[in-house]
């Protein structure tokens, strides 16, 4: 892995945290443990979700896009399947995880991944921050999957009428600072803002919203460490935008081919 530039980091990996990723590695691709049961669907019986836990873990980019989509397009026509939420999961991943997937998105309560996507315990890691808004701590987590136990996706998830981009949008076009720690969303967004200034359209928080999504996408597919694993098509970088109104996701960029 190339960490030139970060000794600090290369000594992180090396010792203390590399330490943990044996310690959280393999999950049910990798585990004799039988296959966890399902709960029952809104509609029937566990026997869809028996099935959907007994899929291999996804271990390629385009396969974890796949799996993420398909369990999308379950949300938007009601026939959920709950994969991998029952006492019986619980007690498989208890002692090792690999998720197949890492999801940053916003803190909004309408968009939370694990239900928009039907995935469960040991899936996916998800952080969570207003506006998708980064810094040193976030990306440290968003890159914790791909650099310690091989997670071969990241998710940027932004959605429709997100209120951090509408208050930092404002915040920033007026001139006048968000109170307390909301202030650091607004710097964040900054990049955003004055793409969707330049690009102008009848709605510019959705403008920024897309805008925050694929910059930020677009940083992480260029950061130092994940670069090596991008280029080598052992990661993709994927930004995606929630629709509230149709719980559709659409990708923006990064789809891996």
């Amino acid at each position: 892995m190339d960490s030139t530039g970060h000794p600090d980091r290369r000594t992180l990996l090396s010792g203390g945290l590399a330490a943990a990723a044996l310690a959280l590695t393999g999950c049910s691709s990798r585990s004799t443990a039988p296959a966890a049961v399902g709960v029952p669907s809104a509609a029937g019986t566990s026997s869809a979700a028996s099935d959907v836990s007994a899929e291999a873990r996804p271990t390629t980019p385009a396969t974890a896009l796949a799996r993420l989509m398909e369990g999308n397009r379950r949300w938007v026509s009601g026939d959920l399947r709950h994969p991998d939420r029952d006492p019986t999961r619980r007690q498989f991943v208890a002692q090792e995880q690999e998720p197949f997937g890492a999801v940053l998105s916003c803190i909004d309560s309408r968009v939370p991944p694990e239900l928009l996507f039907d995935t469960g315990l040991g899936d996916l890691y998800v952080m969570r921050t207003g506006g998708q808004a980064v810094g040193p701590v976030v990306t440290g987590s968003v890159e914790y999957g791909p650099m310690t136990s091989g997670t071969p996706l990241i998710v940027v998830l932004g959605h429709q009428r997100c209120g951090a981009v509408k208050a930092s949008y404002t915040s920033l076009r007026d001139g006048r600072p968000l109170p307390g720690n909301l202030e650091a969303i607004a710097r964040a967004l900054r990049p955003a803002y004055e793409q969707a200034v330049k690009e102008g359209g009848a709605d510019p928080v959705e403008t920024m919203t897309r805008a925050q999504i694929e910059l930020t996408a677009a940083d992480l597919r260029a950061n130092q460490d994940l670069a090596p694993l991008v280029s080598r098509g052992a990661l993709a970088v994927v930004g995606a935008y929630y629709s509230l109104d149709t719980g559709t996701v659409e990708i923006l960029a990064g789809a891996p081919a």
